[in-house]
């Protein structure tokens, strides 16, 4: 008897790409929520979870090494030419907007929870001038677990990493190492906001209510110079993916249905 192929799976794909310091394992409950509609494909980024730390880049590391091991991971699920949905987070929001530039026929929407795309920011600004601080104070840090509780006070509140277990210290004081080359990569990367005119797919960026200033205005920078974008603000701050997966889920949820989320840009 002649086998019969099996039809492809015609599910569109949706790519997930996590902020600095977690792994593709933050978006598990947006998995769940949308693998009957789509094709989740969430990646670790350099350095996190999965993936191997960016060995032997060092000074010259930019978005660019980690947009190319995105692209190769995505090779593994995607045809060379398949489109997809793309949703970030922070770093991974960032991540998304290089990968989006480079390839934007393929991109079909674009989700963003307040991308940390700093370099898209004048030298002038003061929410660029409010972060280029923090990366300053991490760089002076005596030893990574002073320069990771830098890191987490500021994305979260003062204390923060002081109140959790010491296990959980040490992993997050591990990572540090790779924090820093993704504050490289973001202020190292040449492009603009006049560079974003190109994204005309619909577009949401999403921001917490409780974030840091310089996030929020990043967002509504990013917001208005995307041709096709909406804007919406959530409940949390910048972890709210995290902390607040339940509120921000279901914006993203709404939007990948094509249902009118938040405010034009």
């Amino acid at each position: 008897m002649p086998i019969t192929a099996l039809p492809p799976d015609a599910r569109p794909a949706l790519v997930l790409l996590h902020s600095s310091m977690s792994s593709r394992t933050q978006w598990s409950d947006l998995i769940a929520q949308q693998e009957s509609r789509f094709r989740c494909i969430a990646v670790d980024l350099l350095g996190y979870g999965k993936s191997p730390f960016p060995a032997d880049i060092g000074a010259a590391f930019s978005l660019a090494h980690e947009a190319g091991a995105v692209n190769a991971a995505l090779a593994a699920h995607l045809a060379p030419s398949e489109p997809f949905h793309l949703i970030g987070h922070s770093y991974g929001g960032a991540t998304a907007l290089r990968l989006a530039r480079q390839m934007p026929a393929r991109v079909l929407s674009l989700a963003l929870f307040e991308p940390v795309a700093f370099h898209l920011l004048p030298p002038h600004d003061p929410a660029r001038a409010e972060i280029e601080a923090v990366v300053a104070r991490i760089g002076r840090a005596d030893d990574a677990a002073e320069a990771t509780r830098i890191f987490i006070d500021y994305w979260n509140r003062p204390g923060t990493f002081d109140g959790l277990p010491a296990v959980q210290q040490d992993k997050l004081s591990g990572q540090i190492a790779k924090v820093k080359l993704d504050f490289q990569a973001l202020l190292g990367e040449p492009a603009t906001l006049a560079d974003l005119a190109v994204l005309d797919m619909p577009a949401l960026l999403l921001s917490g209510q409780n974030s840091p200033a310089s996030t929020r205005r990043l967002a509504e920078r990013v917001a208005a110079a995307l041709p096709n974008a909406s804007a919406l603000q959530t409940k949390g701050g910048h972890m709210a993916p995290i902390s607040h997966a339940a509120v921000v889920n279901a914006a993203l949820a709404g939007f990948l249905l094509g249902e009118e989320v938040g405010n034009p840009a």
